[in-house]
């Protein structure tokens, strides 16, 4: 079967201007452009789009879904299973936030005894399951499986004080890190209090610390686009200049 671009972008509850998005940067294509000059698209499409969605649902970037499904060894099958696991994965961290909102409503209503460590349950859970969804298997790969684990452990056992306290780090290395950028210079006073703040802040993750690891770890920063593009979003080059940064710190 066959749609114009009209019933297709209904059917799929997106806009005919995202579809017309997709074709630009050559996601989707349409199968053919009619003699009236409509896009018309197959059931090839129609399969296609919904894998574009599901990868959308899970929150990967355009770029790197054009990356995934343009790879000579994408493999539709599989990566169905693969949105289906992880589809259930969030179903799953969704259940334990329910949970918790549920559990906290029973304690305001004094129906309950809860604790700060499981007020707070709920929120870190979905902070280990979105950097492994992220980057588990790259972690896992560079610093290996127990280290992961370990890791992973200790945000689950943070106190509401760490958790707080964490949260507002990240906050601060981003912040003095954009002043110290506007600078250039990575070995700069300003620079090296947001390596400081970086190194603190990755102890909250880390059984113990190294300069080796966090030099590693900086350049992850810039080799991983995804790692880049969450330092780079507000000005582009910071990745590199917290990875030079981290070396000289790291060399003192």
């Amino acid at each position: 079967m066959e749609y114009t671009i009209q019933k297709l972008s209904k059917m799929a509850g997106i806009t005919t201007r995202t579809l017309r998005y997709y074709d630009e940067i050559g996601i989707l294509k349409p199968a053919r452009i009619n003699s009236s000059g409509y896009r018309i698209y197959s059931q090839r499409e129609v399969d296609r789009l919904q894998q574009i969605l599901f990868y959308r649902e899970l929150g990967i970037e355009l770029s790197r879904i054009k990356q995934i499904m343009t790879s000579p060894s994408f493999n539709e099958q599989i990566a169905l299973k693969e949105h289906h696991e992880k589809l259930l994965e969030k179903r799953a961290q969704l259940d334990v936030l329910i949970e918790n909102v549920e559990s906290t409503i029973a304690l305001k209503e004094g129906r309950i005894i809860m604790n700060d460590q499981e007020k707070f349950k709920g929120f870190k859970k979905k902070l280990v399951e979105d950097n492994e969804e992220k980057y588990g298997d790259e972690i896992r790969q560079k610093y290996g499986k127990d280290t992961v684990e370990k890791s992973n452990k200790r945000v689950m056992n943070m106190s509401q004080e760490d958790y707080e306290e964490v949260t507002k780090l990240e906050g601060e290395v981003k912040e003095t890190l954009a002043e110290a950028f506007k600078g250039g210079d990575p070995a700069s006073e300003l620079a090296q209090k947001a390596v400081d703040l970086h190194k603190q802040w990755l102890t909250y993750y880390w059984d113990s610390y190294s300069p080796e690891a966090h030099a590693g770890l900086a350049q992850m920063y810039v080799d991983d686009e995804r790692f880049t593009a969450y330092y780079d979003e507000n000005q582009p080059g910071t990745a590199a200049f917290l990875r030079d940064a981290v070396l000289v710190y790291t060399k003192k």
